[in-house]
């Protein structure tokens, strides 16, 4: 077997989570696992994805949220055995990929239109 089948192969054995369908400008609360000290626990990240990398095992999403008036951005991948879970709370009408001119905005004008269900 060739050295790019063994790879596609063990990306795909890793790339079996199964995760909701979610876009940029959607509202999504991701359940990280935490470990600290010998305990492990589950601690919630809740805001809208500003960003979506789709590169097979690579892939990757960035969430922002407004914790205490100060904007909060993480970046998750994917696949990582450390997101525990996603799930979209609500789904947002956006017309970029990217929503980066968030980060200028704060307030009502850094809400986003709720997309309706057809």
């Amino acid at each position: 077997m060739s050295t790019n089948k063994i790879i596609s192969q063990l990306d795909a054995e890793q790339m079996q989570k199964e995760l909701p369908e979610f876009s940029p400008g959607d509202t999504v609360v991701v359940q990280v696992k935490v470990k600290e000290g010998a305990r492990e626990r589950l601690q919630a990240f809740e805001g809208v994805v500003i960003g979506k990398r789709n590169r097979g095992l690579n892939s990757a999403f960035t969430v922002r949220k407004i914790s205490h008036g100060v904007g909060v951005e993480r970046t998750f991948q994917t696949y990582s055995p450390l997101v525990d879970s996603i799930s979209v709370k609500r789904r947002g009408d956006v017309r970029q990929a990217k929503l980066y001119y968030l980060r200028e905005l704060s307030g009502k004008a850094a809400r986003i239109k709720e997309k309706l269900a057809n």
